[in-house]
């Protein structure tokens, strides 16, 4: 995601080749999702099912990377992150509206960090069950509180870090699929093929991994950040295609081997982390332990990055005036502190709401997935403005106006049917996360001495907010599962 951040010393920042801005792009993608998809897509589809779900998530995913790749070199005024784009093309509280649900959606992804830490320790202490104990839950919030004073006090070291965390979270994956060809067995593959008897049609079958795949591919936006460090322009499209490509032929291959090592009922019965318990079917409790501890350390990294993201997220609207602005305030070591601490308080709500939810990884998951989808609808569909109106585009070839057309109207169908996907239910619970945070626009707006709301925004509320009402009354009537 670019931030104010990623736009200053463009012109000193060194310039990278191909392939290094290649491994950049893979290493801000592949995250924690990838440890949980086996069991995802075992409960929900066979092999030939993930075999589409993989073809559809990765045209309709890359599409959304171009889209984000082609408005970065359009609009590179826009560097205040995704929610700008609908700001831009939507007005302003259309692009406040994006900006909450980016950021919740990393103060939301925050929780299936810790759930997944818990669960994963649950193979060894019982009491933590799957992350969704009363004991994981309490450890989890001591965490989540531990790391908001340590970022507080200024540990942003990032880089160090990183390289860590890089070799942590893909040796584990590289040898899981590696050992996961070697023990591969072709009859149970077979028999896993078409499915099993709990699945229904192919297509729901397909649409139940949807969202999964959202989660794993969220950041995808973020290949764009990279651009200055590119050597050519054209070396940004060409990283992003090879990056997209190798990211999704490591999800890909995840989950498609370990059809091949048990059959797909006791996969989907699996705890999460589910590669850590295939690869322990497939070499013994030593591949459990191994994925379980590369898990750990991936898992805590990547929560530190997106700690800082998701207070960014708020700190940047805040400066942009597009957030109260007390959310601006900084400490002497340049820590927004009241947007982490509004980021924690958000966390630590979802990780207590998950306590009440059947699976506490699987909805935490989810809600990350669908609360990510409107900001990137209304990124695309800005897109496809920019192309209708060819502003910014002057004498561009007939060629360019038609790509570029195709990819943004692609990228809207994808994300638009990705929400469709999601379901009732998800959609209800986002907009109970989404209604409350418009206390946030209407102190902007009081600050600046400015209308509350236009006659137009005023009908968006009122939509909104009678939407997050149908949801809780729905949760209470019991209609509404968690």
């Amino acid at each position: 995601m670019a931030h104010d951040s990623t736009t200053t010393a463009t012109s000193t920042a060194t310039k990278v080749s191909v392939l290094t801005l290649t491994a950049m792009v893979v290493g801000s993608m592949v995250g924690a999702g990838v440890f949980s998809l086996p069991r995802r897509f075992a409960q929900e589809t066979g092999v030939a099912g993930a075999l589409i779900a993989w073809t559809v998530a990765g045209a309709g995913m890359l599409t959304l990377a171009l889209v984000f790749q082609r408005l970065a070199i359009r609009k590179p005024e826009l560097d205040a992150g995704v929610y700008a784009y609908a700001k831009a093309g939507f007005g302003d509280f259309t692009g406040f509206f994006s900006a909450a649900g980016y950021w919740a959606s990393a103060c939301v992804g925050n929780v299936t960090y810790w759930v997944l830490i818990m669960s994963t320790l649950g193979a060894w202490i019982p009491a933590l069950g799957a992350g969704d104990t009363v004991l994981a839950i309490g450890l989890s919030s001591v965490g989540l509180w531990l790391f908001f004073l340590l970022v507080r006090r200024g540990i942003k070291e990032a880089t160090a870090i990183n390289r860590i965390v890089t070799v942590a979270k893909l040796v584990p994956i590289v040898v899981f699929i590696v050992l996961a060809l070697f023990v591969f067995d072709p009859a149970v593959f077979a028999e896993n093929f078409r499915g099993a008897d709990y699945a229904g049609s192919l297509f729901d079958q397909v649409r139940g991994t949807m969202l999964v795949t959202v989660f794993v591919f969220l950041g995808v936006e973020g290949a764009s950040v990279y651009s200055r460090y590119a050597r050519r322009r054209e070396d940004v499209g060409r990283a992003t295609i090879l990056g997209f490509a190798c990211v999704l032929a490591i999800f890909a291959s995840v989950t498609i081997v370990s059809y091949g090592v048990m059959p797909m009922d006791e996969i989907a019965r699996l705890r999460q982390p589910s590669m850590a318990g295939v690869l322990g079917a497939a070499v013994g409790s030593w591949g459990s332990t191994f994925v379980a501890v590369g898990l750990i350390v991936s898992v805590l990294g990547a929560y530190l990055a997106w700690t800082l993201m998701a207070a960014e997220v708020l700190f940047v609207a805040a400066k942009d005036r597009d957030m109260p602005r007390f959310l601006a305030k900084q400490t002497t070591r340049d820590v927004p502190v009241n947007a982490l601490l509004l980021s924690t308080v958000l966390s630590q709500v979802v990780l207590v709401v998950t306590y009440f939810s059947e699976d506490a990884f699987d909805f935490a998951l989810d809600l990350t997935a669908v609360t990510s989808l409107i900001p990137y609808l209304l990124a695309a569909a800005y897109a496809v403005r920019l192309r209708l109106s060819r502003e910014t585009y002057g004498d561009a070839s007939a060629s360019t106006l038609r790509g570029d057309l195709a990819v943004a109207v692609l990228a809207t169908a994808y994300t638009a049917f990705m929400l469709l996907a999601a379901g009732l239910d998800l959609l209800l619970l986002s907009f109970i996360v989404y209604a409350p945070a418009t206390v946030l626009f209407v102190m902007t707006r009081r600050e600046q001495g400015r209308r509350t709301f236009t006659p137009t925004e005023l009908v968006l509320f009122v939509a909104v907010l009678a939407v997050a009402v149908v949801g809780v009354v729905g949760i209470v009537a019991g209609w509404v599962t968690l």
